[in-house]
């Protein structure tokens, strides 16, 4: 009888998000299993509280990054885990997979230790063509020893933080997450604005960051010509995601924030500019809508992930969507 699970993925924010959907399949498969999962400081807020893990262990790569890698790893080759299942393809979390002393490692082939793996599962994606969902791949790496089905992400905010956030459920809002690390990802912020300014007075509007993209939401709530609320750095990950799940429509980048409506099976709607969903990190919501743009350019997508600027410097991917593809998305749901 399988005992002991560690999930290892210390990417950014989404990542962790899709990398869930291991969590629930494990404990569907597994239920008195221990499941425990390691993640990079700043992202343990997502799994406070999980109710399937039993310990969230964190990466603090900012605070001697090498020195607590090898604390960690001591730490995880006590535990002496029955499977180690690695998400990541880099070199650091490869090496604590490798040496980890679990009876079974198991992560992808591209990842530089997959040699000492017992188990190395191929990594289907490129950037030209249609790839797999990202949770797809990730449940590949377990599909030998449960089955194939697939299961989705998901969060569970406590009913503290579903309290917290329900003074603003009084009457019917949308939300919006303007922001993301990289700019070709990001909808412009006069893109938003001029789509703020004709969402239907009978909708609250809220937007949705963490406390560096205040800045961000409060130029944004300041130039829209009707009023609107910044909650950017006063929800935590649980906070926003349960506001989220109620919402009319959630308005989110290929960022973070739509995996958030994914792992709450909230309405979503996802503006894509340089990126395009086939790359396979598409909203999984059952109310999903994309919008890009119509028109089909030679430069899109530039990569499989974002950059700092357009490498064409025109950045048409995203000033060419228009108001009205946004806004059809909030009348499908009031006819639905």
């Amino acid at each position: 009888m399988m005992k002991k699970i560690l999930i290892i993925q210390t990417a950014f924010i989404g990542d962790v998000v899709l990398s869930t959907c291991l969590v629930e399949k494990l404990h569907a498969f597994f239920p008195d299993a221990q499941i425990d999962f390691l993640l990079r400081k700043g992202n343990e807020g997502l799994l406070k509280a999980h109710p399937y893990l039993h310990e969230v262990l964190v990466w603090d790569k900012h605070n001697g990054k090498y020195s607590a890698l090898w604390r960690l790893l001591q730490r995880i080759r006590k535990s002496r885990y029955d499977k180690v299942i690695n998400v990541q393809r880099f070199g650091a979390t490869g090496l604590l997979t490798a040496f980890s002393k679990a009876k079974q490692k198991i992560g992808f082939d591209k990842n530089p230790f997959s040699p000492a793996f017992d188990i190395s599962i191929k990594h289907n994606m490129s950037n030209s063509g249609a790839t797999p969902h990202e949770i797809e791949r990730n449940l590949s790496l377990i599909a030998f020893f449960t089955d194939s089905s697939i299961y989705k992400p998901r969060l569970y905010p406590s009913q503290q933080e579903r309290n917290s956030v329900q003074p603003f459920k009084s009457s019917p809002y949308i939300c919006i997450a303007p922001a993301s690390v990289w700019f070709t990802k990001q909808y412009p912020a006069e893109k938003w604005i001029s789509f703020i300014n004709k969402i239907p007075a009978s909708y609250a509007v809220y937007l949705l960051g963490a406390p560096g993209e205040a800045k961000l939401c409060e130029a944004i709530q300041q130039k829209a010509g009707r009023k609107i609320i910044s909650l950017a750095g006063q929800l935590n990950f649980l906070q926003s995601a349960a506001l989220m799940q109620d919402a009319v429509m959630n308005y989110v980048n290929d960022s973070a924030p739509m995996h958030f409506a994914s792992a709450m099976n909230a309405p979503v709607t996802a503006v894509y500019c340089s990126t395009i969903p086939a790359f396979g990190y598409g909203p999984l919501s059952d109310k999903k809508y994309i919008v890009e743009i119509q028109e089909p350019l030679s430069c899109r997508p530039c990569g499989l992930h974002g950059y700092r600027q357009c490498p064409e410097g025109h950045f048409k991917c995203a000033y060419l969507i228009r108001d009205e593809q946004l806004l059809e998305k909030i009348n499908v749901e009031m006819w639905e």
